[in-house]
């Protein structure tokens, strides 16, 4: 595919790459807990895109292992530092990690290149 076909555009948007960031949280839940935990997601979702606006996107995915990883997309490094430090004060994000019996690990990596690209919303008033 050539740049341009098909929507793609390599490169659209570096300044946007540049300043986000990329959360990669790995975890296990507990046993049984699959339904209830995909089901919670959605309130979940919606109490932390309330408390924190910086959060652009969020994708659940399942390993093979049966573990999964909470991919986040943040606005900021420093944004993505202070929701870790402070989610398990917004009560609907401290009942889902309820669902989880162990981390694996969290890390954050800023973007380099993205594709689609969508800009970021302003920054809202301070939490």
């Amino acid at each position: 595919m050539t740049p341009g076909e098909g929507g793609f555009c390599p490169r659209s948007s570096a300044s946007l790459a540049i300043m986000t960031t990329m959360e990669l949280a790995s975890f296990r839940i507990h046993d049984g807990a699959e339904e209830a935990f995909l089901a919670e997601r959605p309130a979940m979702l919606a109490a932390l895109r309330r408390a924190y606006p910086a959060c652009l996107a969020a994708y659940l995915v399942k390993q093979e292992d049966g573990s999964w990883t909470d991919v986040v997309l943040w606005r900021s490094h420093a944004e993505a530092l202070e929701s870790a430090r402070t989610i398990m004060e917004v009560p609907e994000c401290a009942a889902w990690f309820r669902h989880i019996s162990a981390s694996l690990g969290m890390r954050h990596a800023q973007v380099a290149d993205a594709w689609p690209v969508v800009a970021p919303p302003a920054a809202g008033p301070p939490r």
